[in-house]
């Protein structure tokens, strides 16, 4: 049988941090992050990445790991995770995983396998540079003749995703849609038990996410996208451009105001939650915990310990 885990779900500000420290020390468990920007060093504040008060004394991990210039993929992120997950449970500890971005902790939950090859790579470049020599039109043609199914479904545009099923079939033999086919039919690597949470009224979570923002201003937002700029990292590193960092670099530039960023981190900090809140709902498995007015978390650690408890988490 597969080992569980618990995961706690949610759109940005709902609580999953505090929801799955209470766990972890209910249960004796370890927090594994799921959050593609929280593994970047030096961005604690914009990120809300837990400080150490508010871990309260329970491993972390999967946070602060990576340097800002990095650019992770999910599968480079399924394996260090993965590498976590499973020495927590060989300690005899219960992992809970906590984290907004779906496609990562979905990835990380099913165990998927991705194929080999990667951008920086010897064929990678042979296909980037035939790209830049011919145009994009000529390799999806060739995709077209090996992997009809994959060629159909990506727009020329797309050259990221078509020299990346290239590159699959001419290391591995095997077209990418037979690789991601494959994938899909394997079990899960682990029995998740799935915790959400969110509010029962959507303005609710606005007024939340606005006054997290205020208080990431207050914290020193802008003097933390201002060390990261000293330290050397690139405007257009994959880092620089997480919500909050993007728009306050416009403020460090002078091309907008503070007062500007504050209501731009606002708006794309709520349009990003309901993108969370759209891709959730598509899982039937998740137990909804609904937050009224304000978040009650005795209430929920005693709901979430009825729901673990009928999924056999001891």
């Amino acid at each position: 049988m597969a080992p569980k885990v618990v995961c706690v779900v949610g759109p940005t500000a709902c609580g999953k941090t505090k929801l799955g420290v209470l766990l972890a020390k209910r249960y004796d468990g370890e927090v594994v992050s799921a959050d593609a920007m929280q593994i970047y060093r030096g961005m604690t504040i914009g990120t809300a990445a837990p400080t150490p008060e508010e871990m309260e004394g329970v491993p972390h991990h999967m946070i602060a790991v990576a340097d800002p210039a990095e650019q992770w993929s999910v599968a480079r992120y399924v394996r260090a995770a993965t590498a976590c997950v499973d020495d927590i449970l060989a300690r005899g500890r219960l992992p809970i995983l906590v984290g907004g971005t779906g496609l990562w902790l979905d990835a990380l939950v099913r165990g998927l396998q991705f194929a080999p090859g990667q951008s920086g790579g010897a064929v990678r470049r042979a296909l980037e540079e035939r790209s830049a020599r011919e145009g994009i039109l000529p390799l999806l043609e060739e995709l077209r003749q090996v992997d009809p199914e994959a060629a159909a479904r990506l727009h020329p545009a797309d050259e990221k995703r078509i020299l990346r099923a290239l590159e699959v079939w001419q290391e591995t033999g095997k077209t990418i849609t037979a690789h991601d086919r494959e994938s899909r039919q394997a079990p899960d690597r682990y029995d998740a038990v799935r915790i959400g949470l969110q509010f029962a009224d959507r303005a609710d979570m606005k007024a939340l996410i606005d006054r997290r923002v205020d208080a990431m201003v207050r914290q020193g937002l802008v003097e933390e996208v201002r060390r990261l700029l000293a330290s050397g990292l690139p405007r257009d590193a994959t880092a620089l451009q997480a919500i909050g960092y993007k728009e306050f670099l416009g403020v460090i530039e002078g091309s907008v105001t503070e007062a500007e960023a504050i209501e731009k981190v606002k708006l794309r900090s709520r349009q990003y939650a309901k993108r969370q809140l759209t891709w959730l709902r598509r899982d039937p498995d998740i137990h909804w915990i609904w937050w009224e007015k304000e978040r009650d978390f005795a209430r929920a650690l005693q709901v979430s310990t009825e729901i673990l408890t009928a999924a056999g988490v001891c």
